[in-house]
């Protein structure tokens, strides 16, 4: 019975160990020092404006080996930043992002896009001003390494999506003030 028992031992452990390893997901903290939102549309076909968000904070859960993952956003549009500090106030005023009764925005995966290992875009919800809508994220670059400096993994991505603000209610001067905003968003996380 012994010799049974010890065989039986041997060969769980030997096909634990012969088994291919599996990575677990790993979760990330946002980097809030590397991590920045920005939002650029048409004024009036003079110029494309560009201005930023400065405060970002998140969680992303990254699984390489099972092509899975999840992101979740969350940006203070308090933190506008258009390089003029009364137009910070107009974009944070009732008519665009109202930030006295909505002082975040989110963005929340449902679905992780992969091409091969690499994440290619991200679909969720993006909540702003209190409305909800689907959108992609498209992904246009994407690292997961340790970092240098950290001595911890890391990853980092840029991506971008075209959304309308008046489906937002903050369409105001729209259509000569551009309707389409696109926003872009470099993000860097440091797993936890």
């Amino acid at each position: 019975m012994k010799t049974l028992s010890k065989l039986a031992t041997a060969l769980a452990l030997g096909s634990i160990l012969a088994a291919p390893a599996f990575a677990a997901p790993e979760s990330y903290v946002v980097d809030g020092t590397h991590t920045f939102p920005r939002f650029s549309y048409s004024h009036f076909g003079y110029s494309t404006q560009l201005s930023r968000f400065d405060r970002t904070t998140g969680t992303v859960v990254f699984d390489k080996a099972a092509k899975t993952g999840s992101v979740d956003i969350v940006i203070d549009t308090r933190s506008v930043d258009t390089g003029f500090g009364t137009f910070n106030e107009h974009i944070q005023g009732e008519d665009f992002l109202d930030t006295a009764k909505y002082p975040t925005a989110t963005f929340k995966s449902t679905r992780v896009l992969f091409d091969a290992d690499k994440p290619v875009a991200l679909e969720g919800n993006l909540t702003l001003k209190g409305v909800t809508r689907p959108v992609t994220l498209t992904l246009t670059s994407f690292q997961a390494m340790p970092h240098p400096m950290l001595k911890k993994n890391a990853i980092g991505a840029n991506a971008f999506t075209v959304v309308k603000r008046s489906e937002f209610n903050a369409g105001k001067y729209a259509p000569y003030v551009g309707d389409e905003v696109r926003i872009d968003i470099a993000v860097e996380a440091i797993a936890q």
